[in-house]
């Protein structure tokens, strides 16, 4: 009988010796997570039951049981390296397979996809035309290269001091004759086209807490005034808004029609100056950089200065993780074990935050895996030497004579 139970302990010491030396091989493998073999002892059947004395027959392997503890996060380069700070897995998709992943090193493919080395395509949620994320079923998420389209001013803000101080002009208002308003500003406004304009202002006092607006484009001569008015402490008490104001544009571009708030306006007895000046028209602009938050949005930086979220990447977990089948690849599927996937935002319920430029290293502590590595020895060792040691009684009994 002992041969048998020296034998399973050899191929069980040999079994946990393989788990050790996998975890040992994988210490540098981003997103790996450590597995240990689990024993169980072996007793023989009988129909009339195991009684006092019973001895058992051996070991037996019962499973090789994954450690999804948080594994350390290093630093890098790449805006598309990404980390899990927690629970959950990546949403991988290839071909229409679904997997799931720790390891967060993606790149763009050919065709503007976020993919892993393997060529699997990363899933979350995808943004519509505005920009605007649009929580659904999950897709694969694709970086658009496309140049942002130029947005029209249509609305500005102005936040100015007209100089309570100043005398109204004596002459007619004329643009091009200084002395004929009291101060002026310029603000860079955007068709259609996304071509730029300078809007002028002209401000020119009429009389005590009364001043004129004048507004003209690219330097052509503006149109009718709108008034504003003053309180005696010196705010806006005309409501604050100028304009509309319609400018025709010869760029072939529809003509701009903008409304200036100038609700923060005030006149007191210090110089013109302007505080703040805002409007909501862009050019065209082509994607410069990329980010991603710790909910997982990833929103796309342009050359305009404008920016745009492209979309959300979402992490699966499971009620059991150990249930998971590994697939290789740091790859896991789900399995009956697992239980249904529950799929959300990052930094959300159970499921961690993430990390931009970043990657999980491996759990192993190859401190322990050493010690591990060395208790699997002298257990083959051990158990090789039970077997030696049968086989020197067996001899003995032979050479009964």
């Amino acid at each position: 009988m002992s041969f048998q139970q020296g034998l399973s302990g050899l191929n069980a010491a040999a079994k946990g010796l393989d788990a050790v030396s996998n975890n040992v091989s994988n210490a540098g493998t981003v997103g790996f997570k450590g597995a240990a073999a689990q024993f169980s002892d072996v007793f023989a059947a009988s129909m009339a039951g195991g009684g006092a004395g019973q001895i058992g027959i051996g070991v037996n392997l019962s499973q090789v049981k994954q450690s999804f503890t948080q594994g350390n996060i290093s630093v890098t380069n790449n805006p598309l390296d990404v980390a899990i700070n927690g629970g959950g897995f990546f949403r991988m998709s290839d071909g229409g397979a679904i997997t799931y992943s720790r390891n967060g090193q993606f790149l763009v493919n050919k065709d503007g996809y976020v993919v892993n080395s393997a060529g699997a395509h990363l899933t979350g949620y995808v943004a519509n035309a505005a920009g605007v994320i649009v929580p659904s079923s999950p897709t694969d998420l694709m970086i658009s290269s496309a140049d942002l389209v130029p947005n029209a001013t249509t609305a500005g803000a102005l936040g100015l001091n007209l100089d309570s101080r100043a005398t109204a002009p004596a002459a007619a208002f004329l643009y091009t004759d200084p002395t004929t308003y009291n101060s002026s500003t310029a603000l860079t406004v955007y068709d259609s086209l996304g071509n730029s304009h300078i809007m002028s202002l002209y401000f020119r006092k009429t009389a005590a807490n009364a001043w004129n607006v004048y507004a003209g484009l690219d330097g052509a001569a503006p149109g009718a005034a709108s008034a504003m008015t003053f309180t005696s402490a010196g705010a806006v008490n005309t409501g604050g808004t100028v304009g509309p104001l319609a400018f025709p544009v010869t760029t072939g571009a529809n003509a701009l029609s903008i409304t200036l708030d100038m609700t923060t306006a005030t006149q007191f007895g210090s110089t013109f100056g302007v505080n703040s000046m805002t409007q909501d028209g862009y050019t065209s602009g082509r994607l410069s950089g990329l980010s991603i938050s710790t909910e997982g949005v990833i929103q796309g930086r342009y050359s305009n200065g404008q920016s745009r979220d492209l979309g959300q990447i979402v992490l699966t977990n499971f009620a059991n993780p150990n249930g998971l089948q590994s697939l290789g690849a740091n790859q896991w599927s789900e399995t009956a074990d697992s239980g249904q996937p529950l799929i959300g935002s990052p930094n959300s319920g159970s499921l961690g935050a993430l990390q931009s430029a970043a990657v999980e290293e491996s759990n192993i502590d190859l401190t322990g895996e050493l010690v591990n590595m060395i208790t699997a020895q002298r257990n083959y060792q051990a158990n090789a030497q039970s077997i030696k040691t049968q086989d020197a009684i067996m001899q003995t009994l032979v050479n009964l004579r």
